[in-house]
């Protein structure tokens, strides 16, 4: 029976399996019995590499769009520059002042940095970590910077916290502590970075620099940070001292930059700093010097090294002068962006440097024009033939159109580079405050660099890059820099000690 039972059960399931229904035919598919259509092959491409024959061609650039800078003076005479700008709840808060290390006193070099640093170091009724903890409870950490021509203190924050962070850094302004523990601890730290700084030879040239290219007595003729032996010989007295002369509301700023107006910024500079007195005023711009005559070539002895530094430069010009933009382009066709004249031989052409570079940098008073590389020891005096070579090139090989072009749409295209952030829109508003520049500075700037004809620039880069007017600083093998470049005749080879203690003499 179970056997009956399993055959019939076998016998069904084949008959349903017999009877299944066919899938409709596809639209697609061909008719019974027809021949399928046949596809011709497809074409090999002739050469898949051909593409790489045309380069991409660029798009259109962008619209260039510059932030705008709006200022205000208090009662007290306080400046505010507010940059408005809302696309995140963050906002750049900071306090410029128009003293720098120009102010630094002959002999205590250094000086300026040190006393804005003691900022930091307390402030009313906190002790440094205290002072620390209060900005790490608004999830942010104090900034400085000293500069030549001013200094900025600021601190990046959520709007919300703009107002406690300014009653902060306000403390800071109005009651710092300027504790002799702090100041001790203080000093060392600068002391220990200077001695970390000065062994590079890239930073014991700029010492030989600044001094061989404004003189001794010169305010710019120091780096900011001083020496190991100007910094040791500063008391607390020199720091409170340069602090109390050069601080008050009207040689000061209050900057914001980022999600805030001028109305809200004049309120809290008004509610935190607005009762600041002081009699201090911005200080005189320091004397603009011409570029002194080339009697020798400075050498920074550093037996065995592998590579020289040459650092070529002279007294360039102060913000606002009339050559100021033709030179900007003028010193960017020369040594300023990759495919300058100077990078392309020394690099490209000659393979004796990874790179080379010149820059102009205004200052208030006079800024400097300099010209760098560092080259392989064994081609040191063919390279600073090179420099010298191009320098007289520009005479005999004018700027050509397209050289001037690349400058100026690299230099203006550069420019929302600067201005990408709060923080760097509160640099810019400080840059202007320390160089007392009108707030469409950047506009002007950028409409003198498309306005510079190309005869204006042939004028300065022959004016300010004559080689003559030149100071040569050179860090590398005294033997090898002997061989190589004393047949050059560009002036007689003299040892120097940048970092040695400058002579003292009564205080400015």
């Amino acid at each position: 029976m179970r056997r009956l039972f399993t055959a019939l059960l076998v016998t069904t399931l084949a008959a349903c399996a017999s009877t299944q229904t066919p899938p409709p035919p596809s639209p697609d598919s061909p008719a019974l019995g027809a021949q399928p259509e046949q596809v011709p092959p497809a074409e090999a491409p002739s050469d898949t590499e051909a593409f790489r024959a045309k380069p991409p061609q660029p798009g259109k650039a962008p619209e260039l769009v510059l932030p705008t800078f709006q200022s205000a003076k208090l009662d007290n005479g306080l400046t505010v520059i507010v940059s408005t700008r809302r696309e995140l709840p963050l906002v750049f808060v900071g306090v410029a002042f128009a003293a720098g290390s120009a102010q630094d006193p002959r002999g205590k070099e250094g000086l300026a940095d040190l006393s804005y640093r003691m900022l930091l170091e307390g402030a009313g009724t906190r002790d440094t970590v205290a002072l620390d903890n209060a900005f790490s409870d608004l999830g942010v950490s104090p900034s400085l910077e000293v500069e030549s021509d001013g200094a900025q203190v600021g601190v990046r924050v959520l709007k919300r916290n703009a107002d406690p962070a300014l009653g902060l850094l306000a403390d800071m302004v109005l009651r710092p502590t300027f504790s002799a523990q702090t100041f001790e601890r203080r000093k060392k730290q600068n002391l220990d970075a200077l001695v970390r700084m000065l062994g590079s030879p890239y930073m014991l040239a700029q010492l030989a620099y600044y001094t061989a290219v404004f003189g001794e007595d010169h305010p710019y003729g120091h780096i900011s940070s001083g020496t190991p032996a100007s910094v040791q010989a500063l008391t607390l007295g020199d720091a409170k001292g340069f602090y109390q002369k050069h601080s008050g509301p009207k040689a000061a700023a209050v900057l914001f930059a980022g999600d805030i107006t001028l109305d809200e910024a004049k309120a809290l500079a008004q509610k935190h700093l607005g009762a600041w007195k002081g009699k201090a005023t911005p200080p005189a711009a320091p004397p603009p010097t011409a570029a002194p005559p080339r009697e020798l070539v400075r050498v920074i002895p550093k037996p065995d090294m592998e590579q020289t530094i040459i650092m070529a430069g002279r007294p360039g010009i102060a913000v606002g002068h009339a050559d100021e933009y033709a030179l900007e382009l003028a010193t960017t066709v020369f040594g300023g962006f990759f495919g300058s004249r100077l990078n392309m031989n020394l690099r490209e052409a000659k393979g004796y440097s990874y790179g080379a570079g010149a820059s102009s940098v205004p200052r208030l008073g006079v800024g400097p024009l300099i010209t760098f590389t560092s080259v392989r020891q064994d081609v040191t005096g063919p390279a600073l033939k090179e420099v010298v070579g191009e320098m007289s090139g520009l005479k005999d090989k004018p700027i050509s159109e397209k050289e001037l072009e690349a400058a100026r749409e690299g230099l203006i295209r550069g420019f929302p580079g600067a201005f990408e952030t709060v923080e760097g829109l509160g640099a810019s508003a400080a840059d202007l405050f320390f160089r007392r520049r009108p707030m469409d500075e950047y506009n002007r700037t950028v409409e003198g660099l498309r306005k510079a004809t190309a005869a204006e620039v042939q004028r300065v880069a022959e004016l300010y890059l004559e080689p003559a007017a030149m100071q040569f600083i050179l860090v590398g093998d005294p033997n090898t820099i002997q061989e190589q470049v004393s047949p050059l005749n560009l002036g007689k080879l003299t040892p120097v000690e940048p970092d040695a203690a400058p002579t003292p003499r009564a205080a400015k």
